[in-house]
């Protein structure tokens, strides 16, 4: 049952290992504690405002999806222990995050209309719209970083840092593909399109296992196949945080200087987003039924005030 509170820090009567961008995390004995608060982010900024239900609708999916996937590949969920916060197996995080895409958007886009069209070793070809469907799934991880941007990482980088062998790219990189694949055709019996995706991996003695997070309205697109039109953006039927950084960057803050506080209207269409996402995966709610605002509807509307 959803929690109309807002929780910006949660307060367990546990030792904190950390309080990230959205999630807080605590030590319980040999495992950990994972609280998804309703903080939102955007450009590696936190932001002033709570997202009612957001991290209610962050822990139902992550629980679902990670319940769903543990049969494909090992991932640290052990239980949902309340309606914010799964228990989960203490790994030790590979510092990798591991972004696949099928569809050319966002950072990828940018790239490719700057004229750079070999990305992580794929030659693209001329001539791509905007949210066109590549001619493959490419790779393009990343290092994780706890502060500041993370970086393009190649294999070769990957294994001559020794953040990884090259036993272990390979596994990580086919789970990737594994897990994408089943990932696609779930949402597409919901009638939704992922695009692309990020995820991440650790080690519990010496075992690769899949940890937080699955692909969720924070950590993957997510679009409407009905509303899916190439060439365009696709955020004014999406259930992902593109729709909030879109309306950022339109009223000129891209991470620089002090986050703006968000409008109400704002808030309510970011908080059904969040929770659309859970409920049209896990077969409780319908798309079309989510009353959802364009960016420039927003926009209109907080002009017309």
């Amino acid at each position: 049952m959803m929690n109309s509170e807002i929780l910006i820090q949660s307060n367990y009567p546990l030792p904190v290992l950390k309080r990230g961008k959205v999630r807080d995390i605590y030590e319980k004995e040999n495992h950990l504690l994972i609280v998804s608060t309703d903080r939102v982010s955007a450009f590696d900024v936190i932001l002033p405002n709570g997202i009612p239900s957001k991290g209610w609708a962050l822990n139902q999916l992550s629980a679902y999806w990670l319940e769903k996937t543990k049969s494909i590949f090992p991932n640290h969920f052990i239980e949902k222990t309340d309606e914010r916060s799964i228990e989960v197996l203490r790994a030790d995080r590979i510092d990798i995050e591991w972004v696949a895409r099928s569809h050319i958007y966002g950072s990828a886009w940018r790239k490719y209309i700057g004229g750079e069209h070999f990305i992580s070793g794929l030659s693209l070809p001329n001539g791509l719209q905007l949210a066109e469907e590549l001619p493959e799934i490419i790779l393009t991880p990343t290092t994780k970083s706890e502060v500041g941007h993370d970086i393009e990482l190649s294999k070769s980088d990957a294994i001559n840092k020794g953040i990884v062998s090259r036993d272990e790219w390979s596994i990580l990189e086919e789970a990737t593909f594994r897990l994408y694949d089943f990932y696609k055709k779930e949402a597409a019996r919901k009638d939704l399109m992922i695009p692309d995706f990020k995820l991440e991996y650790g080690k519990v003695k010496g075992e690769l296992i899949q940890i937080d997070e699955p692909p969720t309205h924070d950590s993957a697109r997510l679009w409407s196949k009905k509303h899916y039109r190439i060439g365009e953006r696709q955020e004014a039927h999406s259930l992902d945080k593109e729709f909030l950084r879109d309306f950022l960057m339109r009223r000129g803050y891209t991470g620089d200087g002090q986050p703006p506080n968000l409008p109400p209207i704002l808030i309510d269409q970011v908080s059904k987003r969040c929770v659309g996402a859970y409920k049209v995966l896990a077969s409780q709610a319908r798309l079309d039924d989510l009353s959802l605002m364009s960016v420039d509807e927003v926009l209109r509307s907080l002009e017309a005030e």
